[in-house]
């Protein structure tokens, strides 16, 4: 689309619709807040173009020629620790795993170098794919939407996406996930929350070189997620992630998910040993839930 620039620094929140007021102008583009449901979303008619089927930022081939070196910078780095903290956080033992929004698959090649026993427990979905020049080879890399993909998940992480989502998508992200999500299953979702725009990192809000169009708190998550049947629980010290969990009677769900590390179902512990890598990958995700608490 054409550079779009706000005309207004009013109008209602796009989650709960109470009024909303101005927070920041980034790059010619107000971003409005909601201090109901703690979100941050940038001029709803950008937001309301963007539904309509424009872009800010085209996902073409330049985007993900841009984005291959930090997409593999994260896959072979925080997103493992993310995969592992999730996988001991889950309460019902897995057996498949998603990477939502997996973009280039890299996540999956990092998953083939360090745990090659399990890697076909691993896949990743994405609905805007680079070329296949440009993306994983994996057997288990899926292109397309996540309610299409005909199996059920356990467990899985969703990756700097949700800031790129108006609303709109969030919410039918929100709906795919329930669709392929097994009783009692648990998500990790990476991205800068409030607090983290705030309070650490005002440049991530970025609506035309990253995309990032909203904000997310775990409260606005609340109200995307809790109709559907999960529940939404902070990661302590993370002002960038938060879990889902689908609601059961099952009380391990009840253990806090600090203490769950310790007490994960061994088949989870499985998925991060490995014949040839050790227990590194069981390590990493160990340490890294307990780094920020």
């Amino acid at each position: 689309m054409a550079r779009f620039r706000s005309v207004s620094s009013t109008g209602n929140c796009l989650l709960c619709n109470e009024p909303a007021t101005a927070f920041r102008v980034v790059d010619g583009v107000q971003y409005l807040e909601c201090d109901i449901c703690d979100f941050i979303f940038a001029d709803p008619a950008l937001i309301a173009s963007i539904d309509a089927g424009e872009s800010p930022r085209e996902y073409d081939e330049d985007y993900w020629r841009s984005e291959l070196q930090s997409a593999r910078d994260r896959s072979f780095g925080s997103s493992l620790a993310r995969l592992g903290e999730a996988l001991l956080y889950c309460s019902i033992p897995v057996q498949r795993f998603i990477d939502i929004g997996t973009g280039p698959g890299f996540l999956l090649d990092a998953v083939q170098r360090y745990l090659p026993k399990s890697s076909h427990c691993f896949y990743g979905v994405e609905k805007f794919p680079p070329e296949p020049a440009y993306r994983s080879s994996h057997a288990n890399y899926r292109c397309g939407d996540l309610a299409d993909i005909g199996m059920t998940f356990e467990c899985g992480i969703c990756v700097e996406v949700v800031e790129h989502l108006t609303p709109s998508m969030a919410s039918s992200l929100a709906s795919s996930l329930r669709k392929v999500a097994a009783p009692g299953a648990l998500f990790l979702f990476n991205t800068g929350l409030t607090e983290y725009v705030r309070t650490e990192d005002p440049g991530y809000l970025d609506p035309f070189h990253r995309g990032h169009i909203t904000c997310w708190s775990e409260n606005a998550a609340r109200r995307l997620f809790e109709p559907l049947g999960f529940r939404v629980l902070p990661l302590q010290g993370k002002s960038w992630a938060f879990v889902v969990e689908v609601i059961s009677n099952d009380p391990r769900q009840q253990v806090p998910l600090a203490d769950r590390i310790w007490s994960a179902p061994q088949a989870n512990v499985d998925l991060l040993t490995d014949e040839d890598m050790g227990t590194v990958m069981h390590i990493l995700a160990r340490e890294s839930a307990r780094a920020y608490i």
